[in-house]
């Protein structure tokens, strides 16, 4: 099987700040949030299959890719949420579906909280709980041990120590290179920015602000959201669904692309 086309790298400006956001696809609008360790590059397989029935914009979180970064050390969820409207804003964007994916599933249930009357639908997949209702101690050590091992190891020695962990024991050696490419491609800076973020995150208590029909996607191999952490987050959101897939790990959309969107489009349909 061939692997699909990439979109090219696009920047508008999308209020204080340039952003990167590749696009595939006409329609309704699906806007794609990816996690710490990724970007828009990582949804490879999405913009061929879902861009078949939906406008997708899929962006480089500030800091990361072609995106210009915050100012500051930590910013909040919520100033990751406010970029997310101000591309909107930039693209003409009033009403769309929101899906993001692990950190991104932060950033989508702050957005939801904060701006609920843009949106439609929305998708959290492996969403990080974020850290700030754990104890200061574990809280500690979860921030500082990622911004560690980003100062001490580079992207390329973070890529090789922690990708593998996104995927589960059963995955290829493409799914495994794939994963690691996108890593290599991290920017020190605005990760260290995100992992003070889920510091700041609490996605539980932001789920019961949350109004918009909610799917939680969770995945059988996922070690670092594992499926009880994903039950707990759709139980927080009045009125959502949970769906789980069993087999891949964390990287659900890649490790198994077919069943992912599969429960995607049905739940969007």
């Amino acid at each position: 099987m061939s692997t699909p086309e990439l979109p090219q790298l696009r920047q508008v400006r999308a209020g204080p700040r340039t952003i990167a956001y590749r696009e595939a696809g006409r329609g309704s609008v699906l806007v794609l949030l990816h996690g710490i360790g990724s970007g828009s590059a990582s949804w490879r397989a999405q913009y061929q299959e879902l861009g078949r029935r939906f406008r997708v914009i899929a962006w480089d979180a500030p800091g990361y890719g072609g995106s210009d970064g915050f100012p500051g050390e930590a910013p909040a969820p919520k100033d990751y949420a406010t970029s997310v409207l101000d591309l909107a804003d930039a693209l003409e964007m009033k009403h769309f579906d929101l899906l993001g994916h692990s950190l991104g599933g932060v950033v989508a249930a702050s957005f939801a909280r904060h701006y609920p009357d843009r949106l439609n639908r929305l998708i959290l997949a492996n969403p990080s709980p974020g850290y700030a209702a754990a104890p200061e101690a574990v809280r500690r050590a979860r921030v500082d041990a990622r911004i560690h091992d980003m100062k001490t190891l580079g992207p390329e020695g973070l890529a090789a120590k922690r990708s593998p962990g996104l995927l589960s024991a059963n995955a290829s050696r493409e799914m495994l290179d794939a994963v690691a490419a996108v890593q290599r491609q991290l920017r020190p800076e605005a990760y260290a920015q995100a992992a003070r973020m889920l510091g700041l995150a609490d996605t539980i208590a932001d789920g019961s602000h949350i109004k918009a029909p909610t799917l939680v996607i969770g995945s059988s191999n996922d070690t670092m959201t594992p499926e009880d952490v994903c039950k707990k987050i759709a139980a927080s959101i009045p009125g959502a669904r949970y769906a789980g897939l069993t087999g891949p790990g964390h990287a659900s959309y890649i490790e198994d692309a077919a069943g992912f969107d599969k429960l995607v489009l049905s739940f969007l349909s």
